[in-house]
């Protein structure tokens, strides 16, 4: 029986909530198109951490049933009371298909060409290969290396491609090991923990952050450019306290190892316009608005000239993580619909934040945020988090001194990519629990602690953020 609840109660639930009458809910003025998101955003939730059907396909669902609960060109049956004030506002069906092509959805798949580029031309390997030799040959130096560089990898690519190709990189390192050495462990644990560190760095290093651009538009918008300026120095401290971590729980016994790895920069007409393009695209979006265009812009330059020059031929295509462009589409949707069927604003409202001191609010968003990280997919996490945040940033006026809706966002934007004391809390994580060297019990010790000290720097981060914008 127990198998077939994880089925039964995401169905379950959202009818109960779907068939009660409106006067069943602690919450004056609920219209029915309100209570239909209600009900789908339970059905989302209980999808995302129970997992009967793929993440993504849940993001596919939540798609299609605003389509036909929601929309202005639903199932005539769903809009027989349109018009009157119980019913409450229909979505525009072409704004919630926009979301398939959102402009966040074109700069991760910008993200997407450029990384499989380069590992297709191997300039991550050529890069991995250059940028470790000066770390020598002391196994903690080169594992500082190797958190750096897997860090400054994760902040263009994959987390979990550039993991994949660290721990390939390292397999026959580790193996040089004693079986009862700890630094074992420590080798094949540092290359998650700075893949799940480094995707704060930019924009399109962890969709969480991709889905906080979502709500951080218009006028409080932050380029890819200003982006780094706080994620960069963020990653660079908490990477240096995680080496400093694991060092001291897991030192090496073995006094020098050697890295090699084989391979030369390839000359080919096609390998150099992988490398100027990806050079130009960075510095593009480093340059913020400068130059006229936006980040999202951008991102469309890698996808056209490798499609053009065949660097990118629909083989590859068929490689891009489509999953993770659809599940950011769905968190996209499910937000459009809490913002403008107006239930975010209504659930917060009813609640009387104001009466709460801003720092406990700060601080409850983020341990919440943080504990759903640990136990379910860190874009899933967000996709849920992140239109209540919003709406509650604009509402709470006592969080204004504190820098309002941007500072609620970024916290929380940060403690989801900080989930990571569980082998299913990432894709990094499962990787390196895959390969035997650590145990459940070592991971979350590292995981937990990191996650604590990143909320409390964050904290800190966007305070002294808050702090140069009133100089």
């Amino acid at each position: 029986m127990r198998q077939y609840i994880r089925y039964i109660v995401p169905i379950l639930i959202p009818l109960i909530i779907l068939l009660l009458p409106a006067s069943a809910f602690p919450v004056e003025g609920l219209t029915i198109v309100q209570q239909r998101v209600i009900a789908i955003f339970l059905l989302a939730a209980l999808c995302w951490v129970l997992e009967p059907i793929p993440i993504y396909a849940t993001s596919v669902v939540i798609i299609v049933l605003e389509l036909l609960l929601l929309s202005d060109k639903g199932l005539y049956l769903f809009r027989q009371d349109e018009g009157q004030a119980h019913f409450g506002e229909l979505l525009v069906s072409s704004d919630i298909m926009a979301t398939f092509s959102s402009p966040i959805i074109m700069l991760f798949l910008g993200g997407f060409f450029l990384a499989m580029a380069a590992t297709k031309y191997r300039l991550d390997v050529n890069l991995a290969r250059v940028l470790l030799k000066p770390f020598g040959t002391q196994p903690k130096y080169v594992m500082f290396g190797l958190m750096l560089i897997t860090a400054i990898f994760s902040m263009f690519m994959s987390n979990t491609a550039t993991t994949a190709m660290m721990l390939s990189i390292l397999a026959p390192v580790i193996a040089l090991f004693g079986a009862k050495d700890p630094g074992k462990i420590a080798f094949a644990l540092c290359v998650p923990v700075a893949a799940n560190i480094g995707g704060i760095g930019t924009p399109i290093g962890t969709p969480p952050n991709a889905i906080a651009l979502k709500y951080i538009s218009e006028d409080n918008m932050i380029s890819f450019g200003e982006w780094m300026f706080f994620g960069v120095p963020f990653v660079a401290i908490l990477l240096v306290f995680a080496w400093f971590l694991i060092n001291y729980l897991y030192p090496a016994k073995q006094e020098k190892i050697e890295l090699t790895i084989k391979g030369k920069f390839l000359k080919t007409p096609k390998a150099i316009t992988v490398y100027i393009t990806f050079g130009l695209t960075i510095l593009l979006w480093l340059m913020g608005s400068s130059h006229g265009m936006n980040s999202y812009t951008v991102a469309l330059i890698p996808v056209a000239i490798f499609s053009l020059t065949g660097i990118i031929n629909k083989e590859d295509l068929k490689k891009i993580s489509w999953d993770v462009l659809w599940l950011v589409s769905g968190g996209i949707a499910l937000g459009l619909a809490l913002d403008q069927t107006g239930l975010a604003r209504l659930m917060v409202n009813s609640i009387p934040f104001d009466n709460y001191s801003p720092y406990v609010v700060l601080a409850g968003a983020a341990v919440l945020c943080l504990l759903m990280a640990n136990f379910m997919s860190h874009t899933a996490t967000a996709n849920l988090l992140m239109p209540i945040m919003a709406a509650l940033g604009t509402s709470m006026t006592s969080l204004t001194p504190l820098g309002g809706e941007i500072t609620l966002i970024l916290v929380v934007t940060f403690a989801a990519s900080l989930g990571m004391s569980l082998p299913i809390s990432t894709p990094p994580n499962a990787l390196a629990h895959a390969t035997g060297h650590v145990q459940s019990n070592q991971m979350a010790r590292v995981g937990v602690i990191i996650g604590i000290v990143g909320v409390l720097m964050s904290f800190v981060m966007i305070w002294l953020l808050h702090l140069i914008d009133h100089i």
